[in-house]
């Protein structure tokens, strides 16, 4: 079928960027996004716009408030009939199910601390499960007042879960088709390594004077070639995080007796108690506990603050207090946990050095999902994740200029849909996400169900990309570019100016005011970005309205062999 190695490389490599190139695009644009998530979220919610704060008195302030939050009324309808064994009695009403956790988690990142309940179901189908029906709530950690729960974190509820999963949540589809993604990039970068000979003369090769096809495959090259590593690992590790929760879910095979036989060996190895003894206990002073934690992590020589505090099997003998540590100061994801006995406070565990093999795995998850504090990596990442952009939205077009001319000679429409697919994904997501930024700033505050809408004007806006590309796209099989790179471009152009001038009209954070006499820099950072997405975008819509014009001028004549050589 192939005359050797290479080309058989570069089939694989044109395919599997074609075919999952759309995935690939989405999770490295809006990976890109998630980097500052919990930034867009400020700007999306006003309200939140106060520095971040440590974990506040869980005794004065969390636990009051813990003991007041209800199961969610979705979450016990969705799950109760599920989990609950009707042979055992009747199901419990939804605001009589016990307490059986209390949690709360802050980063040095967001300003908002958000705690929740999990409610036990008294008659369980199975007691060895999870049996919880959960309810949330978030709130200010300066004064303990609820910030409302049906405000769309935009950053980390729409965009961070986008890159991974596509927010398509029915069963799991979406992070399989990612998964698949990743497998085929893996599988592209190997091929595409094998088919370029003259890799290294590729990192310094650009020629952007060149007609769309050659820059188009310089660019592509480029970015490929100097991103290489950056993308290898995010894919890797991206599959390596979801290896165990999703794709490969022990808990939920029939290696579940065995997973569950080493939950229970393991409880009885540390001393945390699996199961509720059925006895009740008080709980003793849980900021005496965190004050302990403390004093033993600055005795590490490792002082820091509270990330995630959890108390198990609440109101009973065995219930127990789990304190981690925020670990925005290092690159691996640990917490070096301390876990106390609830009713006296005595410590019960302090969790062991790591081995080997859990600190890699703990450094490469801790640099996929980036919680430290490091701002200039932090860009780095961004500008890793733009390039594979560039490296994919370059691919898209140098297939397209490769076989438009032989497509519109054989009036096959694939070049047209291709091409359309291309604007959209590239562009078309773009205007998305700016179009809910808009949204988000149109809307009324105190809209009920306003997160909603800004999902409706996401994938609305994302819709009439894909109806605009596909209407434009009548060139494209006349061997011509399509208008609507060019015309989503001034689109994107617009949105992100309007968006800022928007968030100065409606709260009166205007840039001045936000660099300079209310410095905050996570609004200020996203006004900023903003403009400077713009300015990109009328740069590309001019550049492009050129190729355009050149491509509409009568080619000349080639001059023949006698007269070029004189």
């Amino acid at each position: 079928m192939f005359a050797n190695f290479r080309q058989a490389m570069a089939w694989l490599h044109t395919w599997f960027g074609l075919a999952l190139g759309f995935v690939l695009m989405v999770c490295f644009f809006f990976g890109s996004l998630s980097v500052f998530d919990r930034e867009i979220d400020r700007w999306a919610i006003p309200e939140t716009r106060f520095e971040p704060q440590p974990m506040p008195s869980f005794d004065r302030m969390l636990l009051p408030l813990l003991r007041q939050v209800e199961p969610q009324e979705a979450d016990y309808a969705a799950n109760m009939p599920a989990l609950h064994d009707a042979a055992q009695g009747p199901m419990t009403p939804r605001r009589e199910l016990p307490a059986d956790e209390f949690w709360a988690y802050t980063t040095h990142r967001d300003p908002v601390l958000i705690m929740g309940v999990g409610f036990g179901v008294p008659h369980p189908r199975d007691p060895d499960a999870h049996n919880h029906i959960h309810g949330n709530v978030t709130i200010d950690p300066r004064s303990g007042t609820p910030v409302r729960d049906d405000a769309l974190k935009i950053g980390s509820g729409w965009f961070y879960p986008m890159h991974y999963g596509l927010n398509w949540t029915w069963k799991n589809l979406g992070t399989w088709i990612v998964g698949l993604a990743g497998f085929a990039m893996l599988v592209a970068l190997v091929s595409g390594v094998v088919m370029h000979r003259k890799i290294f003369r590729e990192f310094f090769t650009f020629r952007p004077w060149k007609r769309t096809q050659r820059s188009a495959l310089d660019l592509h090259n480029l970015t490929g070639v100097v991103a290489l590593p950056f993308h290898f690992f995010f894919a890797f590790t991206g599959l390596l995080i979801f290896a165990g929760t999703v794709y490969f879910p022990v808990s939920h095979t029939q290696l579940k007796p065995l997973h569950d036989r080493h939950e229970a060996l393991e409880a009885r190895a540390t001393g945390l108690p699996h199961e509720r003894s059925g006895q009740p206990a008080p709980l003793a002073s849980v900021d005496a506990m965190v004050a302990e934690a403390k004093r033993r992590w600055a005795a590490r020589d490792m002082a820091g603050e509270v990330g995630y505090l959890v108390v198990h099997h609440v109101g009973d003998a065995n219930s127990y207090v789990s304190i981690y540590r925020a670990g925005s100061d290092r690159v691996a994801l640990v917490g070096e946990g301390i876990h106390f006995k609830a009713s006296t406070g005595a410590v019960l565990r302090e969790d062991p050095p790591r081995t080997a093999v859990s600190e890699v795995n703990e450094f490469l998850t801790g640099l996929h999902l980036q919680h430290f504090e490091h701002w200039l990596l932090r860009w780095l990442y961004v500008l890793g994740g733009l390039l594979g952009c560039a490296c994919i939205a370059t691919g898209f077009v140098f297939f397209v200029e490769k076989r438009k001319q032989q497509h519109a000679a054989a009036g096959s429409p694939g070049s047209r849909v291709v091409d359309a697919l291309a604007v959209t994904t590239v562009t078309g997501m773009v205007v998305a996400a700016l179009g809910m930024l808009v949204a988000n700033r149109l809307l009324p505050a105190d809209l009920a169900g306003k997160g909603d809408w800004e999902k409706l004007a996401f994938w609305s806006a994302w819709g009439l990309a894909l109806a605009h590309a596909l209407w434009r796209g009548a060139p494209v099989a006349r061997a011509r570019m399509n208008p609507a790179w060019r015309e989503q471009c001034w689109t994107i152009a617009v949105l992100a100016v309007a968006a800022v001038v928007l968030n100065a009209v409606t709260t009166g954070d205007h840039l001045l005011k936000t660099l300079f006499t209310h410095p905050d820099r996570a609004v200020a950072g996203l006004d900023l970005s903003l403009l400077a997405g713009a300015a990109l975008a009328v740069r590309a819509a001019r550049r492009l309205a050129l190729r355009e014009h050149a491509g509409l001028r009568p080619k000349a004549a080639r001059p023949s062999a006698k007269v070029a050589h004189g």
